[in-house]
């Protein structure tokens, strides 16, 4: 079995050295470095399975280094901060975080956390990987996944929250293909899916109203009855 490898970004030696040594002997791969800089070189020499990265860093936060490494592909990212205001944990999942841990934590609650998300990553099938895409074009809508903005036919910026443009970014990736609930929860939203579950239907009915898309008629995203969702459009991906 492979072992995975791991990125740890803390600015506190201590905690490194600690987790380094923990997640070292749970059978993980840990390369552990302090800072933003330090990140993206590592980054550059290595592939990675998980990035375990604090909030609260010298220089670039963390926040930020989330949201560049959503920008450029889709590693789980876990969170962690000294601080556990809600307010926090709110804008690092939607900025695309997958789990969020305050500090202090016990290591073993880190290692569940660090095993539940990679077992989640494993398991969705190759065919539903995400892509490196700027743009995706259907219907005279285009979608933006760097700046996470929906352009309509008319040109007019419309505005998404996090979870709206996670779903509507699954469904542009995989285009006339019907995803489940569970299949949507696990890509778009993944441990905070239990809470998301419940409001699943409203999310969409959402998206439909900013896409302008009749819920009695839809003619972009489909309900299919006892399966799921489908966007049902050709989609140009550049």
């Amino acid at each position: 079995m492979k072992q995975a490898h791991l990125l740890l970004v803390d600015d506190d030696p201590e905690l490194r050295d600690l987790l380094r040594t923990y997640l070292g002997q749970a059978g993980f791969r840990i390369t552990p470095v302090a800072d933003g800089r330090e990140m993206r070189r590592a980054m550059d020499a290595a592939r990675f399975d998980l990035v375990i990265l604090d909030l609260m860093l010298p220089g670039e936060d963390g926040l930020s280094l989330c949201r560049h490494l959503r920008a450029q592909s889709r590693i789980p990212i876990l969170m962690l901060t000294a601080r556990g205001d809600e307010i926090d944990r709110i804008v690092g999942l939607e900025m695309g975080a997958d789990d969020y841990l305050a500090k202090p934590f016990n290591p073993r609650e880190l290692l569940a956390r660090i095993k539940s998300i990679l077992r989640r990553a494993g398991s969705l099938p190759e065919n539903l990987a995400g892509e490196d895409v700027r743009h995706f074009r259907f219907a005279g809508w285009s979608l933006d996944t760097q700046t996470r903005q929906l352009l309509s036919p008319d040109g007019v910026v419309v505005d998404l929250s996090g979870v709206e443009y996670k779903i509507l970014r699954v469904f542009a990736e995989h285009p006339n293909r019907v995803l489940s609930r569970d299949q949507l929860l696990e890509l778009a939203q993944g441990r905070e899916a239990g809470v998301f579950d419940r409001a699943i239907d409203v999310q969409i009915g959402r998206l439909r109203r900013k896409l302008d898309d009749d819920a009695r008629e839809p003619r972009l995203i489909k309900t299919v009855r006892n399966e799921g969702y489908v966007l049902a459009v050709a989609v140009e991906k550049a």
